[in-house]
């Protein structure tokens, strides 16, 4: 049986072209990681969850994703595959788990980038009013807010969109610059933050107790979304087996280092309480007296949202070519252009869904579900190498977990950890999509299922 998961997966694999590198990989992580998080959840979390203790906060997050991404690095060395989490499950847990898993992941990855996007659209929209341009107010909002449509949440969806038909490796190397300016000019607010920092600030460090730092936890955990996304290049990296786990671990372990290094001096120069505003690290080196600082900030939270949205869409897009691939949806959608070797179909229906949420949906009902989803998707990787370890112990693992069992199981204990302080609302919403699933497999899924012809 192991057998049978295992060869739906893996059939297609050189149907897409091999051209990205360990480097690649890893500034795919830092494109998808360093976005929201370090330019807009910092300050909020701050501000209403943890107080200046929101370093502590990244600190308890982080290590719910390093562990994670440890339980991603040995899988996804062993298996591959673009599927990503649902790839994993689908070996470790089987067919219904996988489908449970991958339903999840579409609306994870659909909803992150359809929420970035959004945000995005705002940067946008106040960088070009600082110039002077202001667009009409029909074209820059959703009907939930009085507008009509927000165009530059459309318009941005259309060239990722593009970009991703063309190639992985032209999208790696435009990730690329994007990632080198956003580092930029977060190394500018850190030389300018530890020349004007107030002790006073951190006095009262844990204002809101631990519980407010594992809410603090639960809310900037959306800033590490997007590492799982490097996995899902599995089938396009050189070499993927030492690539990926190098990829993964590094992003990851370089990303939760400056959004501690981040949260510690944002706190320290201007009182937390006054950081829950849409730009906090722009707002910030206002206060201190910085304005030229706080435009070119807000430059690289452009930088920075478009990697994440970018890298994101093309995980969505990768985890839906896996699970048509098995034929649990229709299979003409996995279909790979001949020149671009690219998917392109997945890529352009899935580009109108997001461009249809950014575009009409207000930002808060976008984000709900993000959290939960892939909460729920490390969970289950971790869960999954405990279970192949006893199940298949002779599967060739080029990457191994240290300290095996310990590592996976901290990391699902740590995300159900993280799960419970989520709110019932975002439960609820969850569960009737977990609903909806369960009725697609079942109608359609488990009766076209490839793994049927094995």
């Amino acid at each position: 049986m192991a057998v049978e998961r295992i060869k739906p997966i893996t059939e297609y694999r050189e149907a897409l072209k091999r051209c990205l590198t360990a480097w690649d990989l890893t500034l795919l992580g830092v494109g998808a990681i360093i976005g929201a998080g370090v330019f807009v959840l910092t300050g909020v979390a701050a501000a209403t969850k943890a107080g200046p203790a929101v370093s502590v906060s990244y600190v308890v997050a982080g290590l719910a994703c390093l562990f994670s991404a440890l339980a991603y690095a040995e899988l996804a060395a062993s298996i591959g595959g673009c599927g990503s989490a649902y790839s994993y499950s689908y070996v470790g847990f089987g067919q219904f788990i996988a489908w449970v898993i991958g339903w999840d992941l579409l609306l994870e990855y659909t909803m992150s980038v359809s929420t970035v996007t959004i945000g995005w659209s705002g940067y946008v929209n106040n960088a070009l009013e600082s110039i002077g341009i202001t667009l009409p107010e029909r074209f820059t909002k959703n009907p939930f807010d009085g507008g009509l449509v927000d165009l530059p949440a459309v318009i941005i969806i259309g060239f990722l969109a593009i970009l991703l038909c063309i190639g992985s490796k032209q999208s790696s190397r435009f990730n690329s610059l994007m990632v080198l300016i956003k580092l930029s000019v977060i190394a500018i607010f850190i030389f300018i933050a530890v020349q004007n920092i107030q002790t006073t600030n951190w006095q009262n460090f844990f204002p809101f107790g631990w519980e407010g730092v594992m809410n603090g936890a639960a809310l900037v955990f959306f800033a590490y979304i997007g590492f799982d996304a490097v996995s899902t290049a599995a089938e396009e990296t050189i070499d993927p087996q030492r690539s990926l786990p190098i990829g993964i671990i590094t992003s990851v372990v370089f990303c939760t280092l400056i959004y501690i290094v981040v949260g510690v001096l944002l706190t320290g120069i201007v009182p937390y309480q006054i950081l829950n505003v849409p730009s906090p690290i722009a707002s910030a080196l206002l206060k201190i007296g910085h304005p030229v600082a706080a435009g070119i900030i807000a430059l690289g939270a452009v930088a920075g949202l478009t990697t994440v949205m970018l890298v994101m869409y093309y995980g969505l897009t990768r985890v839906c070519l896996a699970i048509t691939r098995d034929g649990l949806l229709p299979s003409f959608f996995a279909s790979i252009n001949a020149k671009t070797r690219t998917p392109v179909l997945i890529i352009s229906l899935s580009g109108l869904v997001i461009a249809a949420i950014a575009g009409f949906v207000p930002i808060h009902l976008a984000a709900e579900l993000v959290n939960i989803g892939t909460l729920a998707a490390f969970a289950l990787v971790c869960g999954g190498v405990i279970v192949l370890r006893i199940t298949q112990p002779d599967l060739e693992r080029p990457f191994r977990l240290p300290f095996n069992p310990l590592i996976p199981l901290a990391g699902l204990l740590f995300c159900l950890y993280l799960m419970v302080h989520l709110a019932w609302m975002t439960w609820a919403r969850f569960i009737i999509w977990f609903f909806i699933g369960l009725a697609v497999y079942f109608l359609y899924s488990r009766k076209h299922s490839l793994l049927s012809n094995y």
